[in-house]
């Protein structure tokens, strides 16, 4: 197939910001820099704080770091937000290891069956997890709070904490630099908030790999063990349950499916929805977003390449899928969500869910569900045209590295 057009990096003002700055990055401003030691010690200097606990996320920020310089072909604007981005997680860390050595109440806190909704990326979880979240008694983290972790967020001023104010403010920015984002990915300070952004904390996270083309990161990455990553996210769920508790956590990150064994280590009793979904509808789709976010980032972003880099990661978390099923060993901690059964009845997959699981469903969770179904229509943030094509895959040949995935969860295709 013929390498697909690619059009203009960002809107019209972004090139010009983009093309403008270019002499700043090459005068090597601080605000620019991408710096390991630098960075770590601006951080210590803007919290007043030296102590970043254990050391294993350094050596994912110094293979992230230098990706980014190497792999990356970071814009102007892209270098300031890695760089702004790279300082909130590096204070972030050392808030939380500060609120840790203050409280040690929240080293106490036990998280008990976690849902993790996982699957390929597209295939509905991110609509199941708001879904989920409107039950009183689950608990979701917020984009917020993800975002401003620190201090730890008290239930009592959970719905009127200014970090919801600052955290709107930040993300008009991002609908600025992405104006397409909220046509393929709905988001607000509100909303619920991906796991791959608390193990972002951690520079062990499929998120970097999402928004940039950090090739070496994604190589180091996936060489590691994943148990320290969920080590750190307990962490950090048992900081933001230790003053705002739900009797159950509702998490959500297609990721999780490329670690299950490192997730099971540390959640032994994790309850899994597994999301399915026609792989060629997926491909198109993740595709489109990924193109989305890298575009805000770089000048250069290959189309047909890019493509490819996630036609391979999803092939390899669809084949990590059947491996799992193969060997029954989670057949009762896992339920397999058709994503078209999902979309045409949302009510009567929770209720398959709820009863899998022993949950038991209110009459409460069960309102606020509807009311959510009823209040959020299908395509609420607009409607993002995309194809298989257009990014260079075959059809053809992508159904066949998919087909043993097909035929093991009986997947239907769409249209």
């Amino acid at each position: 197939m013929t390498k697909p057009p690619d059009r203009p990096n960002g809107s019209l003002l972004l090139r010009l910001v983009n093309a403008a700055g270019r002499r700043f990055v090459k005068n090597g401003h601080t605000w620019l820099s991408l710096d390991e030691k630098l960075l770590l010690n601006q951080a210590c200097e803007r919290t007043g704080l030296d102590d970043y606990g254990d050391d294993s996320f350094r050596e994912g920020l110094r293979v992230l770091l230098g990706s980014y310089e190497l792999d990356a072909e970071l814009s102007f604007i892209g270098r300031i937000c890695v760089n702004s981005d790279t300082m909130r997680l590096l204070s972030n860390r050392l808030r939380l290891v500060e609120d840790r050595r203050r409280h040690p109440g929240i080293g106490a806190e036990v998280i008990r069956r976690p849902l993790f909704i996982t699957g390929l990326p597209r295939s509905g979880t991110t609509f199941l997890h708001a879904l989920l979240a409107q039950d009183p008694a689950h608990r979701a983290p917020q984009v917020w709070e993800v975002m401003h972790p620190s201090p730890p967020p008290e239930t009592a001023s959970y719905a009127t904490d200014r970090r919801i104010a600052t955290t709107a403010r930040q993300l008009k920015l991002a609908d600025i630099l992405m104006p397409d984002f909220k046509k393929v990915h709905l988001i607000g300070a509100r909303l619920p908030q991906e796991c791959i952004a608390i193990t972002s904390h951690a520079f062990r996270s499929y998120a970097f790999e999402t928004m940039s083309a950090v090739h070496s990161y994604r190589a180091w990455h996936d060489g590691q063990d994943k148990r320290p990553e969920y080590e750190f996210h307990r962490q950090f769920l048992q900081h933001l349950q230790w003053r705002c508790p739900g009797q159950r956590w509702v998490l959500k990150a297609p990721g999780h499916l490329l670690a299950l064994e490192g997730l099971l280590q540390v959640y032994p009793d994790a309850c899994i929805l597994m999301t399915h979904r026609d792989p060629l509808k997926v491909l198109a789709s993740c595709a489109s977003f990924t193109e989305v976010l890298r575009r805000a980032f770089s000048d250069q972003v290959d189309k047909a390449a890019m493509a490819r880099q996630v036609s391979e990661r999803w092939a390899e978390g669809a084949g990590l899928a059947v491996k799992h099923r193969q060997a029954g060993n989670l057949r009762q901690q896992m339920f397999d969500v058709q994503y078209l059964e999902l979309v045409r009845d949302p009510m009567a997959m929770v209720r398959r869910i709820y009863e899998h699981f022993d949950l038991g469903l209110t009459k409460a969770a069960e309102t606020a569900m509807e009311r959510f179904l009823a209040e959020n229509p299908k395509d609420k943030g607009g409607v993002h045209r995309y194809s298989l094509e257009s990014f260079g895959l075959n059809p053809e040949v992508e159904r066949r590295h998919f087909q043993s995935y097909l035929d093991c969860f009986g997947i239907e295709p769409e249209g």
